[in-house]
């Protein structure tokens, strides 16, 4: 008998636990995705919507929440009960089909400063409707100093998460400005296609680095289509091999999950080492 096979049948395998006990297979929560028909520049047709919708279970996701741009270029068309009601038709149609994925209500919401009053009016949404995370899109051809929003939703109790800052030049030129916000508790939305290189060299190290360095950090599609493959699976299978499958359950199930329950994203501080928070 080898070694290695001693060691494994006397009980000594130095193996994680994890790894030689994988998990059951995993189902995916994606936290952004936009996913509803004739709201934004997501899909232009209830057809269109079903077909992304069934690409994700295709990619072991069982739960979306439906992020609409509001604010922006688009705050005229996409109002809170617009999206509620888009969501529950869209539901109602998959439900019809057989095709087994929860959609939820939420909104990517362009950084503004009305937003605190906006949430109180309740004309934008959090996501999963749950009252404690608002997802945030920085402009793409300026750097706005978001702290005092950040201040401004944390005394309503919201926890601000960033959409892909990995894809932000502008905040990647600027990393003191990031630091800054993430010691005021902000979470950041990873994007898989990122992690796997889609959007080329620059934003994939940046993606790695963010979450590498033990923040509050989950990952999610922001899919628009079904054109291309969203990448969960292949993305938490890349995060298992570059960082143990502690971290991608973190990333990419726990992490999710909190968002949908409406509570505060856990940290981690090392590989495999998750702070108590």
């Amino acid at each position: 008998m080898s070694v290695t096979g001693y060691n494994i049948a006397c009980g000594m395998d130095q193996t994680p636990v994890a790894d030689r006990f994988p998990r059951a297979p995993v189902k995916f929560v994606n936290v952004h995705c936009h996913c509803l028909p004739h709201l934004d520049d997501g899909p232009e047709s209830m057809e269109e919507a079903v077909a992304l919708c069934r690409s994700l279970t295709e990619d072991a996701v069982s739960t979306v929440v439906a992020t609409p741009h509001q604010l922006g270029g688009f705050e005229d068309r996409v109002r809170g009960e617009a999206i509620r009601r888009t969501t529950q038709l869209l539901n109602d149609e998959l439900a019809q089909r057989g095709i087994d994925l929860v959609v939820l209500p939420g909104a990517e919401v362009r950084v503004d400063e009305r937003i605190d009053r906006l949430l109180a009016q309740d004309e934008i949404l959090t996501l999963a409707d749950a009252g404690r995370h608002v997802l945030l899109e920085l402009p793409w051809d300026a750097l706005i100093d978001i702290e005092p929003l950040l201040a401004q939703l944390s005394l309503r109790g919201v926890q601000a998460i960033l959409a892909h800052p990995e894809r932000n030049i502008p905040l990647l030129r600027h990393p003191q400005f990031l630091q800054r916000w993430l010691a005021c508790g902000i979470g950041l939305q990873i994007t898989t296609r990122s992690l796997l290189g889609d959007w080329g060299r620059q934003v994939k190290s940046a993606a790695w680095e963010l979450v590498t360095q033990g923040r509050r950090v989950c990952v999610a599609t922001d899919a628009h289509d079904d054109s291309q493959s969203l990448g969960m699976t292949t993305a938490f299978k890349a995060i298992v091999a570059r960082l143990g499958s502690d971290r991608a359950h973190l990333l990419c199930v726990e992490n999710p999950g909190r968002v949908i329950r409406g509570e505060e994203l856990a940290p981690v501080l090392a590989r495999g080492r998750q702070v108590v928070s």
